[in-house]
Parts: C-alpha cells; sequence; structure tokens
C-alpha cells in the first residue's frame, strides 16, 4: 500500500512577509463504504454481511448516543473518540452561555497505540501523476 500526495503553493499568512510556499499534501484514493468493509470482514469470518453491517450501525447509533452524554469511547485497537466544541471568549464568565457562546460541535479522534506505532513506521508514498511508488 503506498499513499499518494501532490506539490502545492501556499501563502504563509501567519509570517508578517506572506512569503509563498510549497508543500506535500497527502491524496486520498477513493472512499470505502460501511458494505464494502462488511464484505471484507464477512470474507474474513463467520459471519455475514448483513450480521457484519448490522453490528457497524449498531456502533455508530450507540457511539452518538454516549458522545452526546459527554463519555469517551475507548475503541481499542482504533483509539478513542471523543466531543469537543469550539466557543467563543467572553470578558466575564458571567456573560458565557452554551448558546451564545457554543460556535460548533466537533469530533476529536485519539489513535491507539497499535495505530501510532504504525504510523511512525515507514509508509510509501508516491506522487500523483507518477508510475513509481517510491
Amino acid at each position: 500500500m503506498a499513499i499518494r500526495y501532490r506539490i502545492t503553493k501556499r501563502t504563509n499568512t501567519i509570517a508578517a512577509t506572506k512569503k509563498e510556499q510549497f508543500i506535500m499534501q497527502a491524496v486520498n484514493t477513493g472512499t470505502v463504504d460501511i458494505r464494502r468493509i462488511s464484505e471484507e470482514i464477512s470474507t474474513e469470518s463467520t459471519h455475514s454481511v448483513a450480521d457484519v453491517m448490522g453490528v457497524i450501525i449498531a456502533l455508530g447509533v450507540k457511539m452518538q448516543q454516549h458522545l452526546e452524554d459527554g463519555k469517551i469511547i475507548d475503541l481499542g485497537d482504533v483509539g478513542k473518540f471523543k466531543i469537543g466544541f469550539q466557543g467563543k471568549a467572553a470578558d466575564t464568565a458571567s456573560e458565557l452561555t452554551p448558546k451564545r457562546n457554543i460556535k460548533k460541535f466537533h469530533l476529536n479522534y485519539q489513535p491507539s497505540l497499535i495505530m501510532k506505532h504504525r504510523l511512525k513506521k515507514a509508509i510509501t508514498v508516491y506522487k500523483e501523476g507518477s508510475r513509481s511508488r517510491d
């Protein structure tokens, strides 16, 4: 497996000089949906596609319920998920209200140690449009 990348020109808006620089940007190669994952797991186990899909859908429902209760979801080798939000500051604590100061909610993901170790290994990359994957 290899990760595709492209080279993109960016302007550094934080620096005083606003200098243009180049970055390497990861490029996704598509989307894998719940059905595909269910079929793959099904062929590697004794569970049917429908059973696997049902469990994945139920996991999503349960995750949503527990996240809305403020719980951290620990999925073992996958990692942990927790809910967070982006807020707007106020001059005094008494001015803060959820309706006025919470701008949007988001999901934080922390990979497991196994996943982190895997990401630290040398992952093969190749430039978008090139034929070789090195």
